[in-house]
């Protein structure tokens, strides 16, 4: 990569660029500012700032119980954080489902008051023409099939899709028509690796993988997973690679034992006799 392009901000454009040149595309999730800037400096393509929040950041069993408002904040705050990287931005349960002018409102905001610069929503199906509107008026799409996590109710839990010959076809169809209602990407997640390639070789817009093999355009993972950060409960697909939480852990027992043991903080300086006054003086003038 040029070093040029290396530090020009990412675009929507950009990443069927990176597919036809054969290049990966490089995505994690964020859900803050500082994050967001320390993987925007290590060179990260695109940052997804994932309805996965509401597990890994509030607290929530799943996905389900994510609001509008709380995408807004972080999607945010990541684009505050970030100077480079393209920022998407997921829509939350029912944010896009009950009508199409709901789902207009809704995308708008996220791409005004938040800054994204594309949305992404689950499905095929309702969906379509949804994305059709949301692409007619200039909103970028990014598509996502396979494992739904919005879907774990309908679904029966998080479990992996497109595994027998009828679903496939029907991800493929499904995949066909999110391009052509004017999707920009598509991620696939938790499906075959053989059904991931076909729908890749297929679609001219880029596919990014979550547990979907290595034939994707790009690879996307959580955050919290990928550096050991959220331990309750993680996919046999991600790859580790750091113990932050462990570090995090370690890290805080050493600060509250030199707390408990009076060796932080030290000293400055002053002995107690001439720093005393100085504070009653502020006391006194503050009064």
């Amino acid at each position: 990569m040029r070093m040029r392009e290396a530090l020009r901000a990412v675009r929507v454009p950009d990443l069927k660029k990176k597919k036809e040149r054969g290049e990966k595309i490089a995505v994690l999730t964020a859900y803050d500012a500082t994050m967001a800037g320390l993987f925007d400096r290590a060179g990260i393509d695109v940052l997804l700032v994932g309805d996965s929040l509401g597990t890994v950041i509030l607290g929530y069993d799943s996905t389900v119980p994510v609001t509008l408002d709380d995408m807004l904040h972080h999607t945010a705050a990541v684009c505050r954080g970030s100077k480079r990287a393209l920022v998407v931005a997921d829509m939350p349960f029912l944010s896009y489902q009950v009508s199409i002018p709901e789902a207009l409102r809704n995308a708008s905001r996220l791409i005004q008051k938040g800054s994204a610069a594309a949305v992404k929503m689950e499905g095929a199906g309702p969906v379509i023409p949804v994305t059709k509107a949301l692409s007619e008026v200039g909103i970028p799409v990014m598509g996502h099939l396979g494992l739904t996590p919005q879907a774990v109710h309908a679904l029966g839990g998080y479990r992996s899709q497109a595994r027998d010959q009828a679903s496939a076809s029907q991800l493929i169809e499904d995949a066909h028509a999110l391009e052509e209602a004017g999707a920009v990407g598509l991620f696939l997640e938790a499906i075959p690796d053989e059904v991931a390639r076909q729908v890749t070789t297929l679609l001219n817009i880029p596919t990014i993988g979550i547990g979907a093999g290595p034939y994707c355009d790009g690879q996307v993972l959580v955050s919290y997973d990928v550096f050991g950060i959220f331990d309750k409960f993680t996919p046999s697909f991600v790859r580790h690679y750091a113990s932050l939480g462990d570090t995090l852990v370690s890290a805080t027992r050493s600060y509250i034992d030199d707390v408990k043991n009076g060796h932080f903080p030290e000293p400055r300086g002053s002995s107690p006799a001439t720093a005393t006054p100085k504070r009653m003086d502020l006391v006194e003038k503050e009064s």
